[in-house]
């Protein structure tokens, strides 16, 4: 019934994106030659035209719709939607303009297609919070599909938050089963426990239980047995949720090969056209910076080959994606040979190494700003965890379980951890609980909020020193 109903709420979805493909083309028509923005000089054309390519529009829409993985989590959050839709949206955009190339009876109107693109991405986005909303309304928590889970430890508790946190399922939990005989009648999470595995069969008739979940942790195979056995005969949906949620560091996937399940524990969230995005993102936007703060660098470049002896630059080995060493760049801020007798050590407050104008660069990030070529050949992102020298590595792998699990993604000139106060001499645990938070949580979304943060957060910090 689960996935039924799954498959019901993104028919919906899928059948009202195509009714808004038809109403945005219809209205980008509209907006063309009945409201211009830029005057229409060569007359208005017949309808008709623009609806007879509708239908070509919406075959293209019908088809990209499907593969581009728009409907996998119906339910997702505008920050989790955004970028499939803008993607969806731009993918189809792209098909249909040159398919016109070949079906050209008519030069049709380039502009109709912008404002189509701008109107579908925009509606798209406001109809699935709507639909979210009205599917709530319809199907309330107290009226859906009757759900029995198996296990009242950890994995049990969990699944029950997570059904509630997501009422659009149309999922309602009846209540707990348990081997503990002590623990029949009392509540969990405001669910009652309401008998023991072996007394399933009078539960799903007692309850009219449709779903059965099996929560229960890898040291129960035998009980798994024991109830699989129990419901065997039953007409009900039986989903097992595995107990490797724990062992997750990163971003976990599911996958069939051959016909047998396989669970990730440590996939990357930038694969596919996620990782595309990025890089697009990243190759614009160090362009976009290195165009802006252009001045700034080289004034800060001849500042410091006049105010110290020495080269401009200074090149230092850091360690990024999937563990790799590259040449990070930073404008130098100390004397030549600052580190021959004290090894490689963090910059102290008043730190005696640093030449009077590197201070300034520091304490400002200016010293910062030669990365932006970094991300432009690839070794860095702008948004990321920052990166660290190998010397220092060898002692945080050590210390710091997980530690090397931020060299997942690309290392960034900013990142969560920056903006939120954790940068430089600082605890490293925090730092690497905010990296790893941005791995498993990335979005296009989070990397322009970031970026967007970090003028007012990220440049100017107490221990940027």
């Amino acid at each position: 019934m689960f996935q039924k109903r799954l498959k019901f709420f993104r028919s919906i979805l899928y059948l009202g994106d195509l009714c808004l493909v038809v109403v945005c083309w219809v209205g980008a028509y509209l907006l063309r030659f009945y409201y211009p923005i830029i005057p229409v000089t060569k007359g208005v054309p017949d309808l008709w035209l623009y609806l007879a390519l509708l239908v070509l529009v919406l075959v293209v829409y019908a088809v990209v719709f499907q593969v581009m993985g728009l409907y996998r989590r119906p339910w997702a959050g505008i920050s989790q939607t955004l970028w499939p839709v803008a993607r969806t949206a731009t993918t189809g955009v792209v098909v249909a303009v040159t398919l016109t190339y070949f079906v050209r009876p008519y030069d049709f109107s380039r502009l109709v297609f912008a404002h189509f693109y701008v109107l579908l991405v925009a509606a798209m986005l406001l109809y699935r919070p709507f639909l979210r909303w009205l599917w709530s309304r319809t199907h309330p928590e107290h009226a859906g599909e009757a759900v029995l889970i198996v296990g009242i430890e950890d994995l049990g508790r969990l699944m029950a938050q997570k059904i509630r946190q997501n009422p659009v399922l149309g999922l309602r939990i009846v209540g707990f089963l348990t081997r503990r005989p002590e623990m029949v009648g009392q509540k969990i999470e405001g669910l009652p426990v309401l008998g023991l595995y072996s007394q399933v069969q009078e539960i799903l008739a007692l309850h009219q239980v449709q779903t059965v979940i099996v929560a229960l942790p890898m040291s129960s195979h035998e009980t798994i047995r024991e109830v699989m056995n129990n419901v065997a005969d039953e007409m009900v949906d039986v989903k097992i949720v595995p107990d490797y949620y724990r062992f997750i560091s990163l971003h976990g996937t599911v996958e069939e090969f051959e016909g047998l399940p396989i669970i990730g524990l440590r996939g990357s969230p930038l694969e596919g056209w996620a990782g595309v995005a990025k890089r697009l993102l990243d190759i614009a936007g160090s362009l976009f910076l290195i165009v802006l703060f252009g001045p700034l660098m080289i004034l800060s470049a001849l500042a410091v080959k006049l105010t110290s002896p020495g080269p401009i630059f200074y090149r230092q080995e850091r360690m990024g994606l999937d563990g790799r060493v590259f040449q990070m760049l930073k404008f130098r801020t100390m004397g030549v040979g600052a580190e021959d007798e004290t090894g490689p050590v963090w910059c102290q407050p008043e730190d005696p190494r640093r030449t009077p104008l590197g201070a300034f660069l520091r304490a400002t990030s200016l010293d910062e700003t030669p990365q932006f070529f970094n991300v432009l050949k690839g070794e860095m992102s702008l948004v990321g965890p920052r990166p660290e020298r190998p010397e220092f590595i060898v002692e945080f792998r050590r210390k710091i379980p997980g530690y090397m699990l931020r060299h997942k993604v690309k290392a960034g000139i900013t990142g969560w951890a920056q903006i939120n106060g954790w940068r430089g001499n600082t605890s490293l645990e925090r730092r690497i609980e905010h990296d790893l938070f941005y791995i498993e949580n990335w979005s296009l979304a989070l990397d322009l909020k970031i970026l967007a943060m970090t003028p007012f957060r990220g440049l100017i910090h107490p221990h940027a020193y």
